[in-house]
């Protein structure tokens, strides 16, 4: 033994703890665990009933104590990898002219450098540009732009359905529609130099959303008056949370048409644009149908 680890054991035995071990107490009593609280229907407040109702945000979900209870944990964990995996997609190589669609290409090389660096993806690279200027159609009412955006799952599960639906309303009102198609690796922004290009009087980009908890297929729509590389957020108007479980394909298709009646009547888009009188058609503005909130996981009981 050394002389440290003699000096330490003469010292336990002097103060009567050469043990290291505690000799063992009484037991604790055990306590039953936290019962799981669940606002049930009768103890629900009005507010909380018509809330949880109409969103599918985590309302009313009850606590252990004072945490969640271990479904609602991994409901939350589910959604997150939804939302990883919908940011994580990339659009199939072959998808867009499979579709018929224009393929257009902006700077960014890959899938990970258009999500590191969205500067690159606001503009067409050299060749996309040729494209567009060779074959598109020129000096139309609308452009409409699919695009993969921050979401390419949103872009390929009801992209094709959305862009159909708004093609069909503006040529029920007389507009020419310009020619379909799709860019990859797209930002808003996009929609300005494309809009340009073709000389359209309205430009709408169509484009998968930043995706929610659950929520990996959402589409957002931005249209602009007069598009020119230079607009900023300001000049735009924007429709979001366009999928099956929010707004439908068919009635945003409407909501844009209707929107896009609006610029051509004023000549401006964006804060200037007045949306005051859309009101009063029908069907413009409404209440949606309450949302179910589908559980992702299944805990025993």
């Amino acid at each position: 033994m050394s002389a440290t680890r003699d000096l330490i054991a003469q010292l336990r035995r002097r103060l009567g703890e050469d043990d290291p071990l505690s000799p063992a107490g009484p037991a604790l009593p055990l306590t039953p665990p936290p019962r799981r609280v669940v606002p049930a229907a009768r103890k629900q407040t009005e507010y909380l009933r018509e809330a949880s109702a109409h969103t599918t945000a985590l309302v009313g979900i009850g606590h252990v104590g004072t945490r969640y209870a271990t479904d609602v944990v991994l409901q939350f964990q589910a959604e997150l990898a939804v939302t990883h995996n919908a940011v994580a997609s990339a659009l199939p190589e072959a998808w867009r002219e499979q579709n018929g669609l224009l393929a257009l290409n902006t700077h960014a090389s890959d899938h990970q450098e258009f999500l590191l660096r969205p500067d690159r993806g606001r503009r067409l690279d050299d060749e996309s540009r040729s494209l567009l200027e060779r074959e598109a159609r020129k000096d139309v009412d609308v452009q409409p732009i699919l695009a993969d955006g921050l979401s390419a799952l949103a872009c390929v599960g009801s992209g094709l359905e959305v862009l159909a639906a708004l093609t069909r309303e503006c040529e029920s009102r007389g507009w020419s529609v310009g020619s379909p198609m799709c860019a990859r690796h797209a930002r808003v922004w996009l929609e300005d130099e494309i809009g340009e290009v073709v000389r359209a009087k309205i430009c709408i980009i169509i484009l998968g959303e930043r995706p929610g908890l659950g929520t990996g297929d959402g589409l957002s729509a931005y249209m602009v008056y007069q598009p020119a590389v230079g607009k900023t957020d300001g000049d735009r108007n924007m429709l979001s949370n366009i999928h099956k479980r929010g707004t439908s394909p068919a009635d945003a298709a409407a909501r844009m048409a209707r929107m896009a009646g609006a610029m051509l009547e004023q000549g401006v888009s964006g804060v200037d644009l007045d949306l005051s009188r859309l009101g009063t058609e029908a069907g413009a503005i409404g209440m949606r149908a309450p949302l179910v909130r589908g559980s992702l996981v299944e805990v025993a009981k």
